[in-house]
């Protein structure tokens, strides 16, 4: 599929933009790990993932007393390009019908649990609501990220005018389907020094490399080393949720690695990567050989450089250690916020109800302004204000002191003096790429790996994902930019193992991201960087509206809050390759998004 600038075909989204009241509060709950991203209460903990494996694929259905079948609707009960739930007593089913076809899937979002009835069904898959995943209608799998599993697929037959469908009880309960994968025939000889794949960093995109490989049949050894302590786990959390223990935040359980043969060294530093070798050696003298070399490393939070700047208890948040201590500190005291972009204000929100006082400093003058814009910053920010947030703008950190060497005071360059017991700063990244300059890869001026469609870096056999690379974006005419995001870190990590194979598959993803404060959740899709225009409908002060950023006459991306599914609507018309105009969503009439008049 080409850019956005191809000829358009039309594109049918039927489904009217439903409010789910009920469902609202429930997203965020998942942010203080209830509902992790490995959902697996209510069904007796991650044990069962083993079990799930061993289905056999093509009919995961073990015998007949295992099996439960009802008739869920008559024929006519659903048009065309429309979704219901429907209960087969052991647990919902999605049912969809698309093109005279019925379709039974996972009700269920496996990300966080997102009801998929309320999501936008278009071009043969369904995307989820909340934060704009796509399954594959025909076969449940996952086909845009973010998370890691796919859906149970179950069979449907129609008898005298009823649809009738089948499904395991396991899989009714279990709502996630984690695809087969090969087995490793490689094993590392003790720590042998060589091995086929090498991946450094295991955030979303080394870990999505990892299993793509081992699901596209790939049975070499795979090394996946990060310098975290920890196996893979969910960072967008950490700053929705500073108190989240690791075992909660976990992607996958530690059986998953041992059980696919996919290694994790932690704690394990690259220092230099030896192109001509292929041979990378870590900070310990570890020498690793290897044919294939992802490179995700991330990226490191930017320190404040003022004067006071080692003192005790002023932090960056990046680990969940890092993200623990700065809950401890601040409960029941005073704490100060450097940077008002998404880690600072989900890190504020997160500790007015921890902390005794909670201010901000920011140098522009509202918050999210380069991202949202000045009207939608301005009406989160009275949101903070009303949590009784404090907020200093248009002003920068002049000065840290301290008393007994632990931070005591923020000094302002408008010589304000804050009091501060931690300081948590959130002033943006630099790509972690430090450890690449003498090999030979090529950087940009800002340290960012540049790569192709494919993910290849300028060194055949080199491939690089994630926080650390710019990349051309397809629905901006393949502008090569910097997209520091979960979802696509999961996508271009697909794509890295898919071009590893020899696959040629290219990144095509609309980028898709979410931030939660105080129970609300933003969402936004598109890439809005240089917009000249914002259009907002709906009602900003009581923050139910949706907010289209537009350049020149085309809308490049869209943000809403209480106004499902309209993101990922969005989402799936930038995905088809057609242009929105300006003047399409000046009126107010979203006919054109919905497929019906208004």
């Amino acid at each position: 599929m080409g850019g956005c600038f191809s000829k358009p075909k039309p594109v049918e989204l039927k489904i009217e933009v439903v409010l789910p009241e009920k469902d609202r509060g429930k997203e965020e709950l998942s942010a203080g790990g209830k509902g992790s991203p490995r959902a697996y209460q209510g069904n007796g903990a991650a044990r069962h993932f083993h079990a799930e494996e061993r289905l056999p694929a093509p009919h995961p259905y073990p015998g007949a007393q295992d099996c439960v079948e009802a008739a869920v609707c008559h024929i006519k009960d659903l048009e065309n390009g429309q979704m219901r739930e429907v209960e087969l007593g052991w647990g919902k089913v999605l049912l969809v019908k698309d093109n005279g076809e019925f379709h039974a899937l996972g009700h269920k979002c496996p990300h966080y649990g997102a009801p998929l009835v309320k999501g936008v069904l278009s071009r043969g898959r369904v995307r989820c609501p909340w934060h704009g995943a796509c399954f594959n209608i025909s076969t449940g799998d996952l086909e845009d990220f973010p998370g890691l599993d796919s859906l149970h697929k179950f069979q449907v037959k129609i008898e005298k005018e009823k649809v009738y469908v089948r499904a395991s009880k396991q899989a009714l309960q279990l709502q996630r389907r984690t695809k087969v994968m090969a087995t490793c025939i490689s094993p590392s000889a003790g720590h042998s020094g060589s091995t086929n794949v090498l991946i450094v960093g295991a955030g979303a995109a080394g870990l999505v490399c990892a299993e793509t490989l081992r699901q596209e049949g790939f049975s070499d050894r795979i090394v996946l080393c990060t310098l975290d302590r920890h196996l893979p786990y969910d960072r967008p959390k950490l700053s929705k949720s500073l108190d989240a223990q690791p075992e909660q935040l976990a992607l996958r359980p530690k059986e998953f690695f041992r059980a696919h043969g996919i290694e994790v060294l932690t704690e394990a530093q690259v220092a230099t990567v030896d192109v001509r070798n292929k041979k990378a050696v870590f900070k310990d003298g570890f020498k690793l050989e290897y044919s294939k070399l992802l490179l995700a490393p991330g990226s490191s939070p930017r320190t404040l450089s003022c004067k006071g700047k080692d003192v005790e208890n002023v932090l960056t948040i990046r680990t969940p250690e890092d993200a623990n201590r700065a809950a401890r500190l601040a409960r029941g005291r005073s704490a100060v916020v450097v940077g008002a972009g998404f880690l600072g204000m989900e890190v504020a929100a997160y500790l007015t109800e921890k902390a005794h006082s909670v201010s901000v400093v920011e140098l522009e003058e509202t918050p999210f302004r380069r991202f949202l814009g000045e009207r939608v910053g301005r009406a989160l920010m009275k949101m903070f204000e009303n949590n009784r947030v404090k907020f200093y703008m248009q002003t920068e950190v002049s000065e840290l002191r301290a008393q007994e060497g632990k931070l005591k005071e923020v000094v302002l360059k408008s010589s304000k003096v804050v009091r501060a017991d931690v300081c948590v700063v959130g002033i943006g990244a630099v790509p972690a790429t430090g450890f690449l300059r003498q090999s030979g890869i090529s950087l940009d001026s800002r340290g960012f790996i540049p790569v192709n469609k494919m993910m290849q870096t300028s060194i055949p056999g080199v491939f690089a994902a994630g926080d650390a690379v710019t990349f051309p974006l397809a629905c901006r005419n393949n502008r090569k930019v910097n997209v520091p995001h979960w979802q696509m870190a999961h996508a271009q990590g697909r794509v890295a193992a898919q071009n590893m194979l020899a696959q040629e598959a290219e990144i095509s993803t609309v980028p898709y991201l979410w931030t939660a404060m105080f129970g609300k959740s933003l969402r936004y899709a598109g890439y809005g960087e240089g917009f000249d225009d914002v259009i907002i409908q709906g009602d900003l002060d009581e923050l139910k509206f949706v907010a289209f950023y537009t350049k020149g006459d085309e809308v490049i991306s869209v943000a809403s809050m209480n106004y499902d599914p309209i993101v990922s609507k969005v989402a799936e018309v930038l995905a088809s390759g057609r242009t929105i105009r300006k003047r399409e969503v000046e009126t107010g009439d979203m006919s054109w998004l919905t497929g019906k008049g208004s």
